[in-house]
């Protein structure tokens, strides 16, 4: 495990219950409603293609004929006009369009699953950069304490130089105010922390009922894979690109099916019809359904979806292009920060502190000011804060290029 310079200012002894952010991510895939939402949804859409690609359902008929009293059987047998029947019919679409149907259909399921797949991710790269966040106010916070103890010491200095006229009153002033300030931050990463854990458990589908323990080390890692893996990952994985690609395919199954619309359907007909003592008589009828009206209908049926094919292809196009440049941000992110936070931890705030040191001797010796004094002290302490931003910066830039990439970075 990784150890860094400042681990010893910062983090709190491991508490039971302390829960990884793996942990967590397997608990909101199990129980988070937005994902089961769309795996219901993709389900539901599975069982459509079966039902397009099928027959219409026949019809079945029964009447009869009459001659002279209007109800069932009169003049059955005597007059060859009255009959008792039975008929059955079958609407046939066009070949081919059956099977289109069922492909098309297969296609907003396959969108739909896709859907599915960018919705875990969401909510993953969203529960990861609370989780981070959560870290970050809670560290800050403990960071404030100590910071607010050693203000407490200077001003002891302070009140003892000036007891003895060695200070000014006004150096007493500024770290008394310096010190207030340390509440008012105080109070906003306990906030913040709130904030960060009603946040998580709604992810989590929990109740909101206390404080989520997180352990005391989240180490900064390593850099991220190279840029031109993330990309390749993206082009191949990231979900949102693959609906977009499946709506494509989709559309141009549209586009398909509207040309076979030239093509008429039929309804094949059979039927019975019992006579009494006279012949039984059968029938046999193909009917067909002509597009009559093809240059008002079915060309502009088949303009629009070849339209709609289009947009659908310029849209895949541009999220291409939205995906990569949002990788590529994404990627500048995080080694911009995985640099920044080696700065502060290995040459930055160490020597922030060296100096700090030195200063508060020489102010206890009489050899220093105030303003020296205090100018080192908020050094160290800009210096610590954004070294533990800089990592909180980092993993969710790495939560991000996971939701953007559909690949996970370890």
């Amino acid at each position: 495990m990784r150890t860094h310079y400042l681990t010893w200012a910062v983090f709190w002894p491991l508490v039971a219950g302390a829960q990884p952010v793996s942990t967590l991510v397997e608990e909101a895939l199990r129980n988070n409603r937005e994902i089961l939402a769309a795996q219901k949804k993709y389900e539901a859409l599975r069982q459509r293609p079966p039902q397009e690609s099928a027959l219409p359902d026949p019809v079945f008929s029964l009447g009869y004929a009459s001659n002279g009293p209007p109800w069932p059987g009169a003049g059955l047998g005597t007059t060859p006009t009255s009959n008792l029947g039975v008929m059955v019919s079958q609407e046939m679409p066009a070949p081919g369009k059956r099977a289109l149907r069922g492909q098309i259909a297969s296609q907003e399921a396959e969108a739909a699953f896709d859907e599915y797949l960018a919705t875990r991710l969401s909510v993953v790269a969203r529960l990861k950069q609370a989780y981070h966040e959560l870290h970050h106010a809670i560290a800050a916070a403990e960071f404030v304490k100590r910071y607010r103890q050693q203000m407490a010491n200077i001003i002891a200095v302070s009140e003892s130089r000036y007891a003895v006229g060695r200070a000014a009153q006004q150096d007493i002033f500024k770290a008394q105010t310096q010190a207030a300030v340390f509440e008012t931050q105080l109070v906003r990463y306990r906030q913040e922390r709130a904030a960060k854990e009603i946040e998580i458990d709604a992810l989590l589908n929990r109740p909101a009922y206390g404080h989520i323990e997180i352990p005391e080390d989240v180490p900064l890692g390593a850099t991220p894979p190279p840029l031109e893996e993330l990309l390749a990952a993206a082009r191949e994985h990231a979900p949102m690109l693959a609906r977009d690609r499946t709506a494509a395919r989709e559309s141009e199954l549209a586009a398909n099916l509207a040309r076979r619309n030239y093509y008429p359907d039929y309804t094949v007909s059979g039927g019975y019809f019992n006579q009494g003592g006279m012949p039984p008589m059968w029938q046999m009828r193909v009917d067909f359904k002509l597009p009559a009206y093809f240059w008002r209908k079915q060309r502009a049926a088949v303009a629009q979806e070849e339209f709609a094919a289009s947009e659908a292809r310029h849209a895949y196009g541009a999220s291409e292009i939205a995906l990569e440049a949002r990788v590529r941000e994404l990627y500048v992110m995080a080694e911009t920060a995985y640099k920044l936070a080696g700065l502060y931890e290995k040459s930055v705030t160490p020597e922030a502190r060296l100096a700090l040191e030195s200063s508060l001797a020489s102010y206890e010796a009489g050899r220093a000011d105030f303003v020296s004094l205090f100018s080192n002290f908020m050094n160290v302490v800009d210096y610590e804060l954004q070294y533990h931003e800089q990592v909180m910066e980092f993993h969710v830039a790495l939560a991000q290029l996971e939701e953007a990439t559909g690949m996970e970075i370890r």
